[in-house]
């Protein structure tokens, strides 16, 4: 739970700081809002110049906040160099409140990042998010974790809340122990403090490639789901519903890229193809859109909307924006492009159905 605000598991998106994900987060329904917890991500920017990163930083924590009005969520930069952790401290510094927007931390970061972080969650009595990362086994870096999170505990000196987000990176379907491992990191983690949230993260979205949707379609099931439930069947919870939290509609390597970069190779200009993707109670679907070129493109691109809304799990019943918009790209005539989007557009549509589903699964998940 947090802040009082829910009584059901919390679902905390690991989000990029980005156009389309500020966007899907301000389209939720208020229902789907109030049970959404973004951990927003700040990019990768060491291939630029410092006045030009710290002006992108400031610029995003910016957009961020302004979604934060009056609900709460993270802030983090896993991936910022020495050199710009005071100039994205203070960014983050300037836009953080008492129980909305909240700095995070981690028992293996800088320790002049951890200062910056424990300060500003003290002096705005805001909390501090501890994310613990496990991208492989727990048993291998349980003492120094373990004696991280101990230390940071004590910096806070009770002055404000604190958050555990144990976030085990990508669990592709060849990581099956996952939910053990994540299970293992629970038992030593939650006797520690009287975590304010506790929630389990993972990637499950695969990192689609052309040859992947040759087809038109491509169906991965969802183990980032399958692993939670596995964490939450254990008896390794704290005193408050175990909230879930995703990498959305994008695999975990999408944290870094920084706007205005290709998905796959870092070069400004995208491939020729991206991806309408939908959410089932098991499985990830994402169905092939054209970006350019080919002289029928607005035709295979609301035929590939077709595709999503003519899945048996489609939700037309109290639908969303995303579903709303999924049918007027699959109804259009195919002699205009008007209302088939572009790449950010899909992801805005792919984030707020997945989003709006994994909140009301939670619902009956208490």
């Amino acid at each position: 739970m947090v802040g009082g605000a829910v009584a059901v598991p919390v679902y905390v998106p690991v989000w990029p700081a980005r156009q389309h994900t500020t966007k899907a987060y301000a389209a939720l329904e208020p229902e789907v809002r109030v049970g959404t917890v973004p951990l927003w991500n700040l990019p990768k920017t060491t291939d630029l110049l410092p006045d030009a990163w710290a002006a992108m930083y400031r610029r995003l924590v910016s957009k961020v906040h302004a979604v934060h009005e009056d609900s709460p969520g993270w802030i983090d930069a896993p991936f910022i160099a020495y050199d710009q952790i005071r100039t994205v401290a203070k960014a983050i510094d300037d836009h953080c409140s008492r129980d909305l927007l909240r700095p995070v931390t981690g028992p293996e970061r800088h320790p002049r990042q951890q200062a910056f972080a424990v300060g500003t969650a003290r002096k705005h009595r805001c909390g501090l998010g501890i994310r613990v990362t496990v991208p492989d086994t727990w048993d291998e870096r349980a003492d120094g974790v373990v004696d991280g999170v101990v230390s940071l505990l004590r910096r806070l000196r009770r002055t404000a809340a604190a958050d555990l987000l144990l976030d085990m990176a990508g669990v592709p379907g060849d990581r099956p122990d996952a939910g053990e491992e994540a299970r293992r990191a629970l038992a030593a983690l939650l006797p520690l403090a009287s975590w304010r949230t506790t929630a389990v993260l993972g990637g499950g979205f695969p990192r689609l490639k052309a040859e992947m949707l040759a087809s038109g379609t491509y169906v991965a099931p969802r183990p980032d789901w399958t692993m939670w439930h596995t964490v939450r069947s254990g008896n390794g919870r704290g005193p408050g519903p175990l909230g879930y939290g995703d990498y959305g509609v994008q695999p975990v390597s999408a944290l870094e890229r920084r706007p205005g970069t290709d998905r796959d190779s870092g070069r400004s200009k995208g491939p020729y193809w991206g991806a309408l993707c939908y959410t089932t109670e098991h499985t990830f679907v994402a169905s092939r859109m054209l970006t350019r070129g080919s002289g029928n493109r607005v035709a295979l691109n609301r035929a590939s909307a077709r595709r999503i809304v003519g899945l048996p799990g489609f939700r037309r019943a109290g639908a969303a924006a995303a579903e709303r918009w999924y049918l007027c790209c699959a109804g259009g005539p195919d002699t205009s492009g008007k209302g088939t989007g572009t790449p950010e557009k899909w992801l805005w549509a792919g984030n707020v159905q997945h989003a709006t589903f994994v909140v009301r699964s939670l619902g009956g998940a208490r």
